[in-house]
Protein backbone atom coordinates (compact mmCIF):
# COMPACT_ATOMS: atom_id res chain seq x y z
CA UNK A 1 0.00 0.00 0.00
CA UNK A 2 1.38 3.38 -1.02
CA UNK A 3 1.88 5.74 1.93
CA UNK A 4 0.41 9.22 1.86
CA UNK A 5 2.38 11.97 3.68
CA UNK A 6 1.03 14.82 5.83
CA UNK A 7 -2.42 13.53 6.71
CA UNK A 8 -4.37 14.59 9.74
CA UNK A 9 -5.54 11.71 11.93
CA UNK A 10 -9.03 12.13 10.52
CA UNK A 11 -7.77 12.00 6.90
CA UNK A 12 -5.68 8.90 7.65
CA UNK A 13 -8.76 7.20 9.14
CA UNK A 14 -10.79 8.12 6.07
CA UNK A 15 -8.28 6.56 3.68
CA UNK A 16 -7.95 3.47 5.89
CA UNK A 17 -11.72 3.04 6.00
CA UNK A 18 -11.88 3.35 2.21
CA UNK A 19 -9.29 0.58 1.87
CA UNK A 20 -11.09 -1.61 4.41
CA UNK A 21 -14.52 -1.13 2.88
CA UNK A 22 -13.50 -1.67 -0.75
CA UNK A 23 -13.69 -5.48 -0.62
CA UNK A 24 -16.85 -5.48 1.49
CA UNK A 25 -18.61 -3.09 -0.87
CA UNK A 26 -17.42 -4.60 -4.16
CA UNK A 27 -16.59 -8.23 -3.43
CA UNK A 28 -13.04 -7.70 -4.73
CA UNK A 29 -9.86 -6.88 -2.85
CA UNK A 30 -7.66 -3.92 -3.71
CA UNK A 31 -5.16 -6.35 -5.28
CA UNK A 32 -7.90 -7.77 -7.52
CA UNK A 33 -8.98 -4.28 -8.56
CA UNK A 34 -5.36 -3.34 -9.31
CA UNK A 35 -5.17 -6.39 -11.60
CA UNK A 36 -8.36 -5.26 -13.36
CA UNK A 37 -6.90 -1.75 -13.70
CA UNK A 38 -3.98 -3.21 -15.63
CA UNK A 39 -6.46 -4.22 -18.37
CA UNK A 40 -7.81 -0.68 -18.79
CA UNK A 41 -7.31 0.48 -22.38
CA UNK A 42 -7.29 4.16 -21.35
CA UNK A 43 -4.14 6.15 -20.55
CA UNK A 44 -5.35 9.29 -18.76
CA UNK A 45 -6.71 9.45 -15.23
CA UNK A 46 -10.11 10.90 -16.20
CA UNK A 47 -10.59 8.37 -19.00
CA UNK A 48 -9.64 5.55 -16.63
CA UNK A 49 -12.18 6.82 -14.08
CA UNK A 50 -14.88 6.84 -16.76
CA UNK A 51 -13.85 3.33 -17.87
CA UNK A 52 -14.12 2.00 -14.31
CA UNK A 53 -17.57 3.56 -13.89
CA UNK A 54 -18.89 2.33 -17.26
CA UNK A 55 -17.26 -1.09 -17.23
CA UNK A 56 -17.30 -2.04 -13.56
CA UNK A 57 -19.65 0.41 -11.80
CA UNK A 58 -16.80 1.63 -9.61
CA UNK A 59 -17.36 5.27 -8.71
CA UNK A 60 -14.78 8.07 -8.57
CA UNK A 61 -13.37 7.77 -5.02
CA UNK A 62 -12.92 4.02 -5.13
CA UNK A 63 -11.69 4.08 -8.74
CA UNK A 64 -9.17 6.80 -7.84
CA UNK A 65 -7.96 4.67 -4.94
CA UNK A 66 -7.44 1.68 -7.27
CA UNK A 67 -5.82 3.76 -10.01
CA UNK A 68 -3.47 5.40 -7.55
CA UNK A 69 -2.34 1.99 -6.33
CA UNK A 70 -2.12 0.55 -9.83
CA UNK A 71 -0.39 3.38 -11.65
CA UNK A 72 1.05 5.59 -8.95
CA UNK A 73 -0.16 9.08 -8.47
CA UNK A 74 0.90 12.63 -8.94
CA UNK A 75 -1.92 13.63 -6.61
CA UNK A 76 -1.52 16.34 -4.04
CA UNK A 77 -1.49 13.75 -1.28
CA UNK A 78 1.58 11.98 -2.64
CA UNK A 79 3.93 14.75 -3.81
CA UNK A 80 3.00 17.97 -2.03
CA UNK A 81 6.35 19.69 -2.63
CA UNK A 82 6.06 19.28 -6.40
CA UNK A 83 2.51 20.64 -6.38
CA UNK A 84 3.49 23.60 -4.21
CA UNK A 85 6.35 24.39 -6.59
CA UNK A 86 4.03 24.12 -9.60
CA UNK A 87 1.27 26.20 -7.99
CA UNK A 88 3.28 29.01 -6.46
CA UNK A 89 5.28 30.08 -9.53
CA UNK A 90 4.67 33.83 -9.29
CA UNK A 91 7.51 35.18 -7.08
CA UNK A 92 5.31 37.77 -5.36
CA UNK A 93 2.48 35.32 -4.64
CA UNK A 94 5.09 32.80 -3.45
CA UNK A 95 6.34 35.27 -0.82
CA UNK A 96 2.79 35.79 0.44
CA UNK A 97 2.24 32.03 0.51
CA UNK A 98 5.49 31.53 2.45
CA UNK A 99 4.36 34.09 5.06
CA UNK A 100 0.97 32.34 5.41
CA UNK A 101 2.69 28.95 5.57
CA UNK A 102 5.08 30.04 8.32
CA UNK A 103 2.26 31.56 10.38
CA UNK A 104 0.04 28.49 9.92
CA UNK A 105 2.73 25.91 10.67
CA UNK A 106 3.69 27.82 13.83
CA UNK A 107 0.36 26.65 15.29
CA UNK A 108 0.73 23.39 17.25
CA UNK A 109 -0.21 20.28 15.30
CA UNK A 110 -0.85 22.15 12.05
CA UNK A 111 -0.22 20.23 8.84
CA UNK A 112 0.13 21.50 5.30
CA UNK A 113 -1.39 19.65 2.35
CA UNK A 114 -1.20 20.62 -1.29
CA UNK A 115 -3.66 20.34 -4.12
CA UNK A 116 -3.38 21.31 -7.75
CA UNK A 117 -5.16 24.62 -7.23
CA UNK A 118 -4.51 25.51 -3.59
CA UNK A 119 -2.52 24.77 -0.45
CA UNK A 120 -4.36 23.96 2.79
CA UNK A 121 -3.57 23.83 6.49
CA UNK A 122 -5.35 21.52 8.94
CA UNK A 123 -5.24 20.29 12.49
CA UNK A 124 -8.17 17.88 12.83
CA UNK A 125 -10.09 19.81 10.18
CA UNK A 126 -8.97 22.26 7.52
CA UNK A 127 -8.70 25.73 9.04
CA UNK A 128 -7.13 27.69 6.17
CA UNK A 129 -6.31 27.43 2.48
CA UNK A 130 -4.65 29.73 -0.02
CA UNK A 131 -4.49 30.01 -3.78
CA UNK A 132 -2.64 32.40 -6.05
CA UNK A 133 -4.55 34.89 -8.18
CA UNK A 134 -3.58 36.70 -11.36
CA UNK A 135 -1.33 39.63 -10.72
CA UNK A 136 0.63 38.12 -7.85
CA UNK A 137 -1.94 38.22 -5.10
CA UNK A 138 -3.34 35.45 -2.92
CA UNK A 139 -6.81 34.55 -1.72
CA UNK A 140 -6.82 33.09 1.77
CA UNK A 141 -9.80 31.08 2.97
CA UNK A 142 -10.42 30.76 6.71
CA UNK A 143 -12.67 28.60 8.86
CA UNK A 144 -14.28 31.73 10.28
CA UNK A 145 -17.61 33.38 9.58
CA UNK A 146 -17.28 36.23 7.14
CA UNK A 147 -17.24 39.61 8.84
CA UNK A 148 -16.81 42.66 6.65
CA UNK A 149 -15.68 44.68 9.68
CA UNK A 150 -12.77 42.28 10.15
CA UNK A 151 -11.97 42.41 6.43
CA UNK A 152 -13.36 38.93 5.74
CA UNK A 153 -15.65 38.38 2.77
CA UNK A 154 -17.92 35.40 2.09
CA UNK A 155 -16.43 32.67 -0.12
CA UNK A 156 -17.08 32.61 -3.88
CA UNK A 157 -16.96 29.17 -5.48
CA UNK A 158 -13.63 28.31 -3.90
CA UNK A 159 -12.14 24.84 -4.47
CA UNK A 160 -11.37 24.13 -0.83
CA UNK A 161 -13.35 22.79 2.12
CA UNK A 162 -16.84 24.12 2.72
CA UNK A 163 -15.70 24.67 6.32
CA UNK A 164 -13.84 27.78 5.13
CA UNK A 165 -16.64 30.33 5.47
CA UNK A 166 -14.64 33.47 4.68
CA UNK A 167 -11.93 34.71 2.38
CA UNK A 168 -9.44 37.49 2.38
CA UNK A 169 -7.46 38.92 -0.54
CA UNK A 170 -3.79 39.52 0.22
CA UNK A 171 -1.47 41.58 -1.95
CA UNK A 172 1.72 41.67 0.13
CA UNK A 173 3.59 39.40 2.56
CA UNK A 174 3.46 42.20 5.15
CA UNK A 175 -0.31 41.67 5.38
CA UNK A 176 0.43 38.43 7.22
CA UNK A 177 0.74 40.49 10.36
CA UNK A 178 -0.35 40.09 13.97
CA UNK A 179 -4.01 40.63 13.11
CA UNK A 180 -3.96 37.97 10.41
CA UNK A 181 -2.02 35.61 12.68
CA UNK A 182 -4.83 36.13 15.20
CA UNK A 183 -7.41 35.13 12.56
CA UNK A 184 -5.38 32.04 11.69
CA UNK A 185 -5.19 31.20 15.42
CA UNK A 186 -8.96 31.64 15.77
CA UNK A 187 -9.62 29.40 12.76
CA UNK A 188 -7.09 26.84 14.12
CA UNK A 189 -8.86 26.89 17.51
CA UNK A 190 -12.03 25.61 15.83
CA UNK A 191 -10.26 22.91 13.91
Amino acid sequence: MTEIPNLTERQAKYFASMRESLEKATGKSLAEWVEIASTCPETTHRARLAWFKQTHGLMQNRASQVLSEAFGSSSAWRDPDALITALWTDPHARKIYEAIDAASLALPGALRTARKGYTAWSRTFQFAAARPVKGGGVVLGLALRSDEAAGLAPPRSEPWSERLKSRLALSAPSEVDGALRGKLQEAWNGS
